[in-house]
């Protein structure tokens, strides 16, 4: 295991991490199986939401996306679980030509432990959880009584509560 910082007395010690999964390019189904068995290799015991057909927000004009959450237990510091997820979108060939804009891979780190963390290139909890069914509904299916670091409230809360409307279905070949 890396030396992370994340050491006490001696010991490492390991967060507890939510991390979005989701593409709409190519071959979705492929795409998020190879992102799972390589997420299964890096992190033993990680378990995953199910998988969930979820139309665009923001930029509309795109296909739909698949996305999941899943769950992993790191000694990564939130910075080289950034890189590790950075380097993983580029290996199943992530550009970044248009923000929000269809992509083969997208990983988001959601939430690091009960950690506030605010950085040049990573924002944590992710800026956009309080206001997207497509990461509450997964995120909801792992840890819905989870209370939130930010917002007062529960995941299940937060679905609630959300104002965003798309669509978000179960898919068929999860």
């Amino acid at each position: 295991m890396l030396n992370t910082g994340l050491e006490e007395k001696g010991k490492t010690l390991m967060a507890t991490v939510y991390l979005s999964l989701g593409g709409n390019m190519g071959d979705r189904d492929k795409y998020l199986a190879g992102a799972r068995a390589a997420m299964e290799t890096a992190f033993p015991g990680v378990r995953f939401s199910g998988v969930y057909e979820t139309e665009p927000v923001d930029f509309l004009d795109q296909p739909w996306f698949l996305n999941q959450v899943a769950e992993i237990q790191t000694d990564l510091t939130p910075e080289s679980l950034l890189e590790w997820a950075r380097s993983l979108e580029e290996r199943f060939g992530r550009q970044r030509n248009i923000p929000k804009g269809p992509r083969t891979l997208d990983i988001d780190i959601l939430l690091y432990d009960h950690q506030i963390l605010t950085g040049a290139t990573l924002t944590v909890p992710h800026p956009e959880l309080l206001n997207r069914r497509h990461v509450l509904v997964p995120l909801a299916e792992l840890a819905s009584d989870m209370m939130l670091p930010v917002g007062q409230l529960t995941v299940g809360q937060a679905l609630k509560n959300v104002k965003d409307r798309s669509q978000v279905k179960l898919h068929a070949s999860s």
